[in-house]
């Protein structure tokens, strides 16, 4: 880093991403602020400025084994940070430099406890229950799909598409017959828990095959909005919140493959349509009338079930569906899982959220074997058909897709 940016980022003040410290911080203050923003999004910790962004300078000489100390005996797991010193008018200033981390959550170990910090504006806190959890889940210590959802049982469970689903789907050959061969084999397949001696339907049974998950788990389903213009409007053509299975249930003879019972897969895609499309003012060859979609179908279809397969659990809202007269835009609860990025989606490597989730959805064909169908098939489609490129955004709290409509 050179002095000028230095200078720069010292004028800008503290921010989430930027902590000044003295050099004589004591280490558990140091050792905060470290983990605080590895559990966020990175940044810089500069030893030698004031709160104020005065200068005061390195005092001690050893500055760079001492941080290196602090850090390898106070923060857990390991981080290794960029150290740097830059001379700035006259005076030494230490730039420790990390990127976010990739193992969280952080913790500060501090007379044999272990705490759990985050970045919230300029100040680093404690982590609360949600956030602590959230941190967890980021860092694939905790799944979230697999915890029991209060006030739940087996009979929540549509033990109808659970058959469908082990005999037509992934052809098992062992029904179970019996109530405890029943708690046995959901156990095993992640779709019940054991908590405190009791059972429970896990979050991914009972959004897999539950019969009304939102009844117990208010952040299933999915919130569809369909509007006139570019904006939301208070008079929408569409406001509903769609509920059910995820999965359809499914026959299977010499024909093919039919569908006797639709999932929240094909509620959706049906509910949709007619804001998706439009039918052509003539006929066809056999008086019929054509339909031109605004987006590609097969598009939308996947950027929905990615969204279905992969979202953050411990957030408490729906995915949202906004379509507009110019976009549709699909909000997914929860940022990227730990160090995937848009880069990496789009370059097709994957790190499924929800295992369980994600394998069921592809033993049925809704999610493409490889699990790459954003590069395969979404960017393809809207280049072909729309001419356009689809746009994502990961915040900290969730990944907004959006799909532009080809211009008339």
């Amino acid at each position: 880093m050179l002095s000028g940016e230095l200078l720069e980022i010292i004028k800008n003040g503290e921010n989430s991403g930027v902590e000044f410290k003295r050099d004589d911080v004591r280490p558990e203050s140091l050792a905060k602020e470290i983990a605080a923003m590895a559990n966020f999004q990175g940044g810089h910790v500069i030893l030698g400025v004031e709160d104020d962004g005065s200068i005061s300078g390195l005092k001690r000489g050893d500055t760079e084994e001492w941080v290196m100390n602090v850090i390898s005996h106070k923060v857990h797991p390991v981080i290794l940070p960029y150290y740097e010193e830059i001379t700035v008018n006259g005076k030494r200033v230490a730039v420790i430099t990390f990127p976010p981390g990739i193992s969280k959550p952080y913790v500060v170990r501090e007379g044999g406890n272990e705490k759990i910090f985050i970045r919230v504006g300029s100040t680093s806190r404690p982590a609360t229950r949600e956030q602590q959890m959230r941190l967890f889940e980021l860092g694939g210590i905790l799944h979230t799909e697999t915890m029991p959802v209060p006030g739940t049982d087996m009979s929540c469970l549509d033990q109808v598409r659970i058959v469908n689903y082990l005999k037509e789907i992934i052809h098992d050959p062992d029904i179970p017959q019996t109530e405890e061969e029943w708690h046995s084999r959901l156990l095993g397949l992640g779709f019940l828990t054991e908590a405190s001696g009791s059972i429970y339907c896990t979050i991914a049974g009972l959004v897999l095959f539950g019969k009304t998950p939102r009844k117990y788990l208010k952040q299933a389903g999915i919130r569809v909005f369909a509007f006139k213009g570019r904006d939301k409007e208070y008079d929408a053509l569409m406001d509903d919140i769609l509920d059910g299975p995820l999965v359809g249930r499914f026959d299977f003879d010499d024909s093919g493959k039919t569908l006797l019972d639709r999932g929240l897969i094909e509620r959706f895609t049906e509910a949709i349509k007619p804001f998706i499309s439009k039918e052509e003012p003539g006929i066809d060859e056999n008086f019929r009338r054509t339909k031109q979609w605004l987006w590609p179908y097969d598009a939308i279809r996947e950027v929905v079930i990615n969204a279905l397969a992969h979202r953050d659990w411990t957030r408490f809202v729906e995915i949202e569906v906004g379509i507009y007269s110019d976009r549709f835009e699909l909000i997914s609860p929860g940022s990227l899982p730990n160090s995937m990025t848009i880069e990496k989606m789009i370059a097709g490597q994957r790190s499924p959220r929800n295992t369980i989730i994600v394998e069921v959805l592809r033993d049925y064909g809704y999610v493409d074997y490889r699990g790459m169908g954003i590069r395969t098939k979404v960017i393809p489609l809207m280049k072909k058909i729309n001419g356009t490129k689809p746009l994502f955004e990961n915040t900290e709290d969730y990944l907004k897709t959006i799909l532009y409509r080809k211009e008339e």
